[in-house]
């Protein structure tokens, strides 16, 4: 901490970076009048202002800023992945790190549902059929009749669980402690049933943080074990899944197709075979891009805040030795 004297030593300073607009810092000082809000839209307005911020709020964390946060005490991350932050976890010392959990699940089981559904009538088909004019019935069984298999039953994952139970699907999923029931969970497995979870499933939704553990979680072996007339969602982080040997199995039919949202490069390059394939639908990171994003944020934010001036504990607190 500073060794300064001055009057700003006793107000907190809030920083904004590269996240929402100049409105949002007049929204956060008008209900914290005590409180100084500066914003910082690029690396310069960052490396100006972020030795006075007490507390930072960005989508995620800019590292190679850490040296000169000599007075930050907190960081409120926007997103529900805290990754940008792990490169620091062994220097970090006190800091508090927050996310916004809890926002996202609703809206990405809406796009998982939807997902499914599209998958499981091979909708696609039915596109390509229509631009040709091909008038193709074909029947289908009832989706109530399918297990979905969810890879992580964080707040996301559970939301994903509840509503594959609400449309009659049998519903198993996976989790590191798996010492108390879930509800709505058939059956529930520890990280080591990973290929039986997958052997059994005809959805495999992948919701797991960004981790050590979870890096190259689905492979050549992994997919193996899925049904050839299984589907893979993902809708956790690209680097979850080894993206070549998923093209691979996808292109020799080891498993039926995928749904997509996330890469292990970003924006996906243009020569990826996945943006062509009949069996895959490719979206740009979009499952949890909620159309009032920032206000949410923000109401997550100034609950936290208050009890942030008042000294209590904060809420979404990151375990950094887990990694969320």
């Amino acid at each position: 901490m500073p060794s300064s004297t001055s009057a700003l030593d006793d107000v907190v300073t809030v920083l904004l970076y590269a996240f929402g607009a100049d409105e949002h810092a007049a929204f956060i000082h008008k209900r914290f009048p005590h409180v100084r809000v500066l914003t910082a839209k690029d690396p310069a307005s960052l490396d100006k202002h972020v030795a006075e911020a007490d507390v930072l709020v960005a989508h995620s964390f800019p590292v190679a800023a850490f040296d000169k946060a000599r007075r930050l005490r907190w960081f409120q991350c926007a997103s529900a992945g805290v990754d940008s932050v792990m490169p620091l976890r062994d220097r970090i010392g006190d800091l508090i790190v927050t996310n916004v959990r809890g926002m996202h699940g609703e809206v990405i089981a809406d796009f998982v549902m939807a997902g499914m559904t599209m998958l499981h009538w091979d909708f696609p088909r039915f596109m390509r059929e229509q631009s040709r004019k091909e008038w193709r019935p074909r029947s289908i069984a009832p989706l109530s009749e399918r297990t979905l298999g969810v890879v992580g039953l964080g707040s996301i994952g559970a939301c994903i669980a509840r509503r594959g139970k609400s449309a009659g699907m049998t519903v198993i999923g996976s989790k590191r402690d798996v010492s108390e029931p879930i509800r709505g969970i058939d059956r529930l497995f520890p990280p080591e049933g990973l290929a039986e979870l997958m052997r059994l499933s005809d959805f495999v939704v992948l919701a797991v943080p960004h981790i050590a553990e979870t890096a190259r979680l689905i492979g050549r072996e992994q997919l193996q074990f899925m049904k050839r007339d299984a589907f893979l969602i993902n809708i956790a982080r690209g680097s979850v899944i080894a993206e070549h040997e998923l093209i691979e199995a996808l292109q020799a039919n080891t498993i039926a197709g995928a749904l997509l949202d996330v890469f292990e490069r970003e924006p996906l390059p243009a020569d990826s075979p996945l943006w062509a394939m009949p069996n895959v639908i490719v979206t740009p990171h979009v499952a949890g891009w909620l159309s009032d994003y920032n206000t949410r944020v923000l109401e997550i934010f100034g609950d936290n805040l208050q009890r942030f001036l008042e000294n209590k504990p904060l809420r979404n607190v990151i375990d950094l030795k887990r990694g969320y």
